[in-house]
């Protein structure tokens, strides 16, 4: 065993990670950071990367057949080998070799280990025991959540990591939950071959943006053959003749001692997967994608070496920090505060400020009103609040709808591409607290409306933003029309 002191020691080595590690080493600290997987972290190999991916051709075939000219040139059917390729191209076939050089060119030390606090300042990284000068960061992420469902899992389900890396396409698939990773990967397997049903317990998907939102995805997935059920609970999960229902859990690498029950990949469970549901009804799958949410990684982080307990997110103050520790902070999704890549990162620099001595804080948007973007057809964007959430909070509102397929530049992305656009106005301020787009690739559309959300600028001064002709942001001329400047 070795042991040495460092400058701060980052725990996690995804995009929050990262981050915080390459800023603190800019700032002239030295770190180490201790990654039991791969760099990059989940959203480089088993998330948002290989999702989108997945996505992408059937949008961008859908896109070339709205417009003329083009359609006429497009024959045949999507080539799925060839998608799935170029998928395992974007994650590097599960290699980050590729993203080593960019820590090394900082000066970050890598250990390649499971990270753990062993009293204040301390990691212990397999052999290796570090302590820190100044700071420690975790950056653990989260893992899939595992809901008390009977049978679950036994069954071996899929999690996001075997549906964005699967070799083939499931001949049938179910996706338990309606939320960003269920709606997303059930319209990528849709279009990839697979008869997809998508079970949800609420009345609607993506329940936490505009209603519309909802009902457009909902609608686009029907239209792509997945079989939708709504207000549908599953009471309980069993795998019929032909495979082992009784198999014990494989893990995915790194994934020791997490609650979340993974098959591999490119192993099928065997057995056909049926779900009965609440209502009497039941439905049927080769595979079975758990989509139903995440829970952070806190376990076998060592919190009570240091006097902390956690059995949920590790809250943070407005730096960052975890339980009025001075040395102690944490980044990403592990915090629970906005579990966005994006935010991730933003969270990261707040974090290695406040250890380099810069004083920044987060501002309120990081949190639910962060900018998010879910990237069916029809993509969502959102940033702020949407109508309802604005009421809740005890805001005086107004919203203002336009189509974003009624402007001059939609034109070009073909006919059909239809969606919607609105604005959620502060009316006794006069600022925009809230914009959802709706429809082809809207996100973006989005910078802008964040940039107009979180810098509060007043509609009197937004209407002098003139958008270009003709582009697609012209829709925020139309918006500003209908509030009446």
């Amino acid at each position: 065993m070795s042991e040495r002191e460092v400058d701060v020691v980052v725990i996690g080595a995804g995009p929050a990670g990262e981050n915080a590690a390459g800023r603190l080493a800019e700032g002239g600290l030295e770190v180490a950071i201790v990654e039991r997987e791969l760099l990059g972290g989940e959203c480089s190999y088993w998330a948002c990367m290989p999702s989108k991916a997945l996505l992408r051709p059937a949008q961008a075939l859908a896109e070339a057949r709205r417009v003329h000219g083009a359609r006429e040139a497009v024959g045949g059917k999507l080539d799925v080998g060839a998608a799935l390729e170029r998928r395992d191209e974007i994650i590097h076939e599960l290699d980050d070799s590729g993203q080593v050089p960019w820590l090394e060119e900082r000066g970050v030390a890598l250990l390649r280990a499971e990270g753990q606090l062993e009293g204040e300042r301390r990691v212990r990284a397999g052999d290796d025991l570090l302590t820190a000068r100044r700071a420690v960061v975790v950056a653990s992420g989260t893992t899939a959540a595992l809901p008390p469902i009977e049978g679950l899992e036994a069954a071996r389900p899929w999690t996001n990591r075997e549906a964005t890396t699967a070799k083939a396409a499931p001949e049938r698939l179910v996706v338990l939950g309606g939320g960003v990773v269920g709606v997303e990967l059930a319209q990528a397997w849709a279009s990839l071959g697979s008869k997809v049903v998508l079970v949800e317990a609420m009345d609607t998907l993506i329940a936490r943006e505009e209603p519309f939102a909802g009902e457009q995805v909902e609608e686009a997935l029907r239209d792509a053959g997945v079989d939708v059920r709504m207000g549908a609970r599953a009471t309980s999960v069993r795998r019929e003749e032909g495979g082992d229902a009784t198999a014990p859990v494989s893990s995915a690498p790194g994934d020791e001692g997490c609650d979340a029950p993974v098959a591999r990949g490119d192993q099928p469970a065997g057995g056909e997967a049926v779900v009965e549901l609440e209502d009497g009804d039941s439905v049927r799958g080769d595979e079975l994608l758990l989509a139903v949410g995440r829970a952070p990684r806190v376990d076998g982080l060592g919190l009570d070496t240091v006097g902390l307990t956690a059995d949920g997110p590790l809250a943070v103050d407005e730096r960052m920090q975890v339980g009025g520790l001075g040395w102690l902070y944490a980044v990403g999704d592990v915090n629970g505060r906005a579990p966005l890549t994006h935010m991730g990162k933003y969270q990261a620099r707040i974090a290695a400020d406040q250890i380099l001595g810069r004083g920044t804080t987060a501002a309120q948007w990081d949190g639910p009103l962060a900018p998010r973007v879910i990237f069916t057809e029809p993509q969502v964007a959102a940033v702020g609040h949407t109508l309802d959430s604005a009421r809740e909070a005890g805001v005086d509102v107004r919203a203002v709808d336009y189509p974003t397929g009624g402007v001059a530049g939609s034109s070009f992305h073909g006919r059909g591409g239809s969606g919607t656009a609105r604005i959620v106005v502060d009316e006794q301020r006069g600022v925009l607290i809230g914009a959802t787009f709706t429809g082809p690739d809207v996100a973006e559309l989005l910078h802008a409306a964040s940039i107009a959300v979180v810098g509060e600028v007043p509609l009197e001064r937004l209407r002098h933003a003139v958008p270009a002709f003709p582009t697609r942001s012209e829709v925020w001329l139309r918006l500003l029309e209908g509030y009446g400047l």
